[in-house]
């Protein structure tokens, strides 16, 4: 961990980025690890993607075409080019040079996404084919949901069905821990809205409003992320988000010397039924309700995702932008982690503590905030499904017997 995050609380853990050494110092050792998946949402690349895109992603949901082309329009603003896969590649490019840099070039790294190519399905058909047969696999979403982590492990498993469905053998998957306190996922925040504060006027900038900003969910699904002992009002969804936005507006207030400035976990994205209770208040609403109470400026600080992809870039940047417009209330809006170095060795980094762990080493989770590193293995009950289906790489797979 760099020296930039001094506001800690005093049980967060301080190793640093990158050793994850196990008991005989092998720092870089991804041993059982033979290969890295990069495992993402997707998104159209082209006009002709996105009604076949938004085919993908709301599959069984019965949504009518009419619908979908209407959803779409906000792809079309942007010639039906979602920025998500240019941002995995970039990432991709990131990840490869710091494993090169750092001692892992024998590990490679893959690239699978649930709704757009390249699809799931064919990366881990691409991985069985190369001879791999135990993978790290790293999810672009660094909270706990259902949508951000069990969905995640249920395409898996569909995935690993259809290929033994093929006569193939496919790898054991192992999904990376929760890395929303991570220090790289963190300090790259933390700068980001150093820079955004910066870019305000001058004359606003000491009194502005922090709005953390990530995507909204149902209420019952809040509720009942992360393991079964922390379901509750919110559950680890809304808990890992508030410890983040906590960490990151200390340090400002460090950097800044700005004591005591405001800040609000705020929601946007909203995509359910109107009769059902989602997490509010939506970032639109929550910037009429600043104005209406004399605030000068507004950071938005979209904490809720990896990579500025559509729902940060029409949501935040355009719809979200436009409103503070209206009001005439300054606002600038901080960048994502995206690909920055900081977070490629993070990753670098939970390859190496998970692989340790798996070696029988002890090792020294980093972590800052109250809530300390995530689990490794998802238990049963953790971010349950409406109607339940088969998920890897958890204590309630089918899988994970039939390791390599």
């Amino acid at each position: 961990m760099s020296d930039q995050l001094h506001a800690v609380p005093d049980n967060a853990s301080h190793a640093a980025p990158g050793s994850a050494p196990d008991a005989t110092g092998a720092a870089a050792d991804p041993a059982p690890y033979d290969a890295l998946l990069l495992l993402s949402f997707g998104g159209p690349e082209g006009p002709d993607d996105v009604v076949p895109f938004l085919r993908n992603v709301t599959r069984g949901r019965g949504i009518p075409e009419a619908r979908l082309k209407e959803v779409g329009q906000h792809y079309f603003l942007f010639d039906g080019i979602s920025p998500i896969n240019e941002q995995n590649r970039r990432l991709l490019d990131a990840l490869r040079k710091d494993f090169a840099e750092h001692g892992l070039e024998s590990l490679p790294v893959y690239w699978g996404n649930r709704n757009w190519a390249p699809y799931l399905t064919d990366a881990l058909r691409e991985i069985t084919r190369d001879g791999h047969r135990r993978i790290a696999v790293l999810a672009t979403s660094a909270y706990a949901s259902y949508s951000g982590c069990r969905q995640y492990r249920e395409n898996l498993a569909e995935s690993i069905a259809l290929l033994r469905a093929e006569g193939l053998r496919p790898p054991r998957v192992d999904k990376l821990r929760h890395y929303f306190n991570h220090p790289g996922f963190v300090e790259p925040m933390v700068e980001g809205v150093l820079k955004s504060l910066a870019e305000l006027p001058e004359e606003v900038r000491a009194g502005a409003h922090l709005a953390f900003t990530t995507h909204s969910v149902p209420t019952a699904a809040a509720d009942t992320s992360g393991p079964v002992d922390v379901h509750g009002e919110g559950g680890a969804y809304v808990a890992q988000h508030l410890d983040v936005a906590a960490l990151i507006a200390a340090e400002v207030q460090r950097a800044t010397g700005v004591a005591d400035r405001p800040w609000e976990l705020v929601y946007q994205s909203r995509s359910g039924a109107p009769h059902t209770p989602w997490l509010e208040p939506d970032i639109c609403d929550h910037l009429e309700a600043l104005h209406g109470a004399g605030a000068p400026a507004v950071v938005m600080v979209p904490i809720g995702f990896v990579s500025d992809h559509m729902e940060v870039l029409y949501d935040l940047d355009t719809e979200a932008t436009g409103k503070a417009a209206e009001l005439g209330l300054p606002v600038a809006r901080s960048a994502t982690v995206g690909a920055d170095p900081q977070f490629a060795a993070a990753v670098r980094d939970l390859v190496l503590e998970r692989a340790a762990r798996e070696r029988g080493r002890t090792v020294s989770p980093c972590a800052l905030g109250k809530l300390g590193p995530s689990h490794d293995l998802c238990p049963v009950g953790c971010c349950p499904a409406r109607a339940p289906k088969p998920a890897a790489a958890g204590a309630d797979s089918p899988f994970e017997e039939e390791s390599a």
